[in-house]
């Protein structure tokens, strides 16, 4: 394989960029799993933390990400085999564009089925099927949904469906016009939720539980929790964000437009805190009811608030939406490296990559119900071992190795011309942070997700560490000789 720069479109606009990549941060991560892992682990501390580590190892990652995207000037694969050969590095470093094709993938499979379940809960309450829920139902209504793998599979099919349709028209008639009209949207529908959310009466309770740190409820667990959402609520390391970098023309700021995405992710993950834990706490609920707070907690309150049926459609309306934005840039650097080869259509390639993506995803369909006790890996089932290869093993190693590469093996001279910094004190702090916190902090998140206990954790991590000094010493080295 050969360093190969191909003909490949243009975002219209920064703006639109910044929506785009926006639109793939933001999704169930941050309207499901950021309100239910802050109830969780305490609220305030663990934003704070949060935020930190937003700063520290997100946006500096992000930009690395976007960076190399821009420089290889191709899909994730060819672009990583472009950049290592212009900088005299392995070939092998296109195993890195490959890992994350692959990891978006299969994200997709089971992102899908939840996010055709949203789907289904939208359908479900634009019907008026939420009025007067009490626990029972709604623990009803959620077990009848995941049981039957024909409704599952059904809203799985719907919704790969949604996806295929929208990157089959390409970039600017597909993905931009997807944008265009759901990110608008989807700031309205926060905007109104939050605005319905200050008349609950428990508003300033959610601002409080959020935003006024207790330390007493912080715990290195949630740390690490924290550390591991900030890593993967940007789409860091799917390759997703260097596809998209590849679309990015010369004139775009690619470290103006990472800050923009990393404020606007955040922001929209706290609005999505501040209106969930409004709800609950008007509703006497239990903000750390886990992952089925979503599911199985919120329309017992929808089906007994004032306007329940309007507030309720538009929130899941909200979560189909995110969810949509995030899955179409799943599927897009696997189908910008397949039409990239030459040898099929964009339209065949988002047939041929939806239709397997929709067959992986069976397996988690399954996994809800006839095959939930049949395990892969340890005590996973199809579902729990695609979500820890993807989460626990594929990401964190694809974002280790960009920051890998764009501190060490990237030469300087050619990092600077592609990033572009407005000041010598940005590029500095961008250096230092790749190359001094961010390794350490991933390595920390991938050893705690590999282990069993702190022993073992501590044991990969001490490896981890001595073999990324190792290659640093040797780039050093090679650079001084």
């Amino acid at each position: 394989m050969a360093q190969t720069k191909v003909s490949i479109p243009v975002w219209s606009s920064q703006w639109v960029f910044i929506m785009a990549a926006v639109g793939s941060a933001v999704g169930l991560g941050n309207i499901w799993k950021f309100p239910y892992i802050a109830g969780d682990n305490g609220g305030g501390a663990f934003v704070l933390v949060y935020l930190a580590c937003i700063v520290l190892i997100g946006l500096p990652i992000l930009i690395a990400e976007i960076s190399l995207g821009r420089a290889g000037k191709a899909n994730p694969i060819q672009a990583m085999l472009n950049n290592a050969l212009a900088n005299k590095a392995s070939k092998a470093w296109a195993g890195l564009g490959a890992n994350g094709v692959a990891a978006g993938l299969l994200i997709l499979s089971f992102y899908a089925v939840i996010a055709g379940l949203a789907l289904a809960y939208f359908v479900k309450s634009v019907q008026g099927g939420f009025l007067a829920m009490d626990a029972s139902e709604a623990q009803a209504l959620f077990d009848s949904e995941v049981a039957s793998p024909w409704v599952l599979g059904f809203w799985h099919s719907v919704f790969i469906l949604l996806t295929v349709l929208i990157v089959a028209r390409g970039v600017q008639a597909g993905l931009e016009k997807a944008i265009n009209l759901m990110m608008p949207g989807l700031m309205l529908i926060l905007l109104i939720l939050l605005g319905y959310a200050t008349m609950t009466g428990s508003f300033g309770q959610s601002v409080s539980f959020m935003f006024r740190p207790d330390f007493s409820q912080l715990t290195w667990n949630a740390v690490l929790v924290a550390m591991g959402h900030a890593f993967f609520t940007l789409s860091i390391g799917l390759g997703t964000m260097m596809a998209y970098g590849a679309y990015v023309g010369r004139k775009m700021s690619i470290v103006q437009a990472s800050v923009w995405i990393v404020v606007m992710d955040t922001l929209i993950a706290i609005i999505a805190g501040l209106i969930v834990f409004s709800i609950v706490f008007a509703n006497a609920l239990e903000p750390g009811a886990g992952p089925g707070l979503l599911f199985q907690t919120l329309p017992i309150a929808f089906g007994q608030m004032a306007g329940g049926w309007f507030f309720g459609s538009l929130f899941f309306l909200l979560v189909v939406m995110a969810a949509l934005s995030s899955s179409i840039s799943l599927l897009e650097p696997a189908v910008s490296w397949v039409e990239q080869q030459g040898r099929l259509s964009r339209i065949q390639a988002t047939a041929l990559l939806g239709g397997l993506t929709w067959f992986v995803g069976l397996g988690t369909v399954l996994s809800f119900n006839y095959w939930e006790s049949i395990y892969i890996f340890g005590e996973r089932n199809i579902f729990g071992t695609l979500d820890f290869l993807t989460s626990s093993l594929m990401l964190p190693l694809g974002g280790l190795l960009i920051g890998v590469f764009a501190a060490w093996t990237w030469q300087k001279t050619k990092r600077k011309e592609v990033v572009r910094f407005s000041s010598q004190l940005a590029e500095g702090l961008f250096d230092m942070s790749l190359r001094y916190i961010t390794p350490f902090a991933v390595l920390a998140v991938f050893a705690f997700n590999l282990a069993l206990g702190w022993v073992c954790t501590l044991l990969i991590l001490m490896i981890g560490v001595l073999v990324y000094l190792g290659y640093a010493w040797r780039c050093h080295q090679a650079r001084v000789n």
